[in-house]
């Protein structure tokens, strides 16, 4: 759907100068999602702002998961707090978009693959307008 679509695209937008400089220091998943509450939905901030948990999520989970990581998230995975506890992993479970967003994780853990190809940025932005034209309709910026 335009919001999961949306959220995978914008999940890494807290690393951004502009964004940084509007939202202030954080972790970039958190600002990412305030990013995303103010102009999108709260469904989005969610995504985005769990696509790190997700990826403790996964690794606690999913027995293979880990195999599959990138060097750079293997090591951010220890920064974050490595594998969820099983209490963590129940908190995730506890909400209704957990699986959106282990979903986005696969795919960002895809997308850093270099031989896997991928739209265009381009073909995305019909997507992009009408998830800021039902945010707009409904109160956000």
């Amino acid at each position: 759907d335009d919001v999961m679509i949306a959220a995978a695209l914008l999940h890494d937008i807290g690393r951004a100068p502009a964004v940084l400089d509007y939202y202030g220091s954080g972790a970039h998943e958190d600002i990412g999602a305030r990013f995303c509450a103010e102009h999108i939905s709260e469904r989005a901030a969610y995504l985005v702002g769990q696509h790190v948990p997700a990826k403790r999520y996964l690794v606690a989970t999913q027995p293979t998961y880990a195999d599959t990581l990138s060097p750079a998230s293997v090591r951010s995975l220890a920064r974050q707090g490595g594998p969820m506890t099983a209490a963590e992993v129940a908190d995730f479970r506890a909400h209704e978009f957990h699986e959106d967003a282990a979903q986005l994780r696969y795919w960002d853990d895809r997308a850093k693959d270099s031989t896997v190809t991928t739209d265009d940025l381009s073909s995305y932005v019909e997507v992009l307008q009408r998830v800021w034209i039902h945010a707009a309709r409904h109160g956000r910026s």
